[in-house]
């Protein structure tokens, strides 16, 4: 399988997905690195390692429709069987959604449903909730809704500042895409309706493990 990741920033989830791929812990191709941001330091992280690399800007387009269309030119030509979102600030249409359907992932910094959005972290930290985490979902045609493939939680101590709430999430994306790309790669991920089963790894498709073995407070409060 040859996947892409979409990133407009600096791409630190792409630098994890990167590693992952290099130790095998991934099994697939990561065959092109996608920007919408010709400044996203995500690009200089690909081509430092011999990743193909693309740049489409939406200023250069009168829609966002004949902007998906290329594109999706573009992955076609590369072969492209999956995509993983990393960072990537723009909206999808429903069309290129349609031609990647259920081959699109992404990492989101709240426990979804709540706090959806781009200012994930900010709002989970302003609402003073008790526990935060990190989320990855297939996409959908709504923002921040397709059908959730793993979740990670931890409590959030009454010291937390936004600086450290921002740090742990990270911290735990970096370790938690991999996981569920990998998932995703040897066909361990089954959707049924807005449920999502992992398969054992000896599975059939008719037996299914309702969820993956983890902690789900694995974090200490800080002292």
């Amino acid at each position: 399988m040859r996947f892409a990741v979409f990133a407009s920033g600096q791409g630190s989830n792409l630098q994890a997905i990167i590693e992952a791929v290099q130790k095998g812990v991934i099994k697939s191709e990561l065959a092109l690195v996608f920007s919408d941001n010709h400044k996203a330091f995500a690009l200089k992280r690909a081509q430092a390692v011999g990743i193909k690399t693309l740049c489409l800007e939406r200023k250069d387009y009168v829609s966002p429709q004949s902007y998906d269309r290329d594109l999706l030119i573009y992955l076609k030509e590369a072969q492209i069987d999956f995509i993983v979102l990393a960072g990537f600030m723009r909206l999808l249409t429903p069309f290129f959604i349609k031609e990647y359907y259920q081959r699109i992932l992404n990492i989101h910094p709240a426990l979804l449903p709540a706090f959806k959005g781009m200012q994930g972290i900010k709002d989970t930290f302003t609402y003073g909730v008790k526990v935060a985490g990190v989320t990855v979902h297939f996409v959908d045609d709504k923002i921040d809704h397709g059908p959730i493939i793993l979740q990670q939680a931890f409590k959030v101590s009454h010291k937390e500042t936004l600086e450290s709430l921002e740090a742990r999430i990270h911290k735990i994306e970096h370790k938690f895409y991999p996981k569920a790309i990998a998932l995703f790669v040897e066909g361990r991920l089954k959707i049924r309706g807005r449920k999502v089963t992992i398969l054992e790894r000896s599975a059939s498709p008719s037996v299914a493990k309702d969820a993956v073995d983890q902690k789900e407070f694995d974090s200490p409060e800080p002292s």
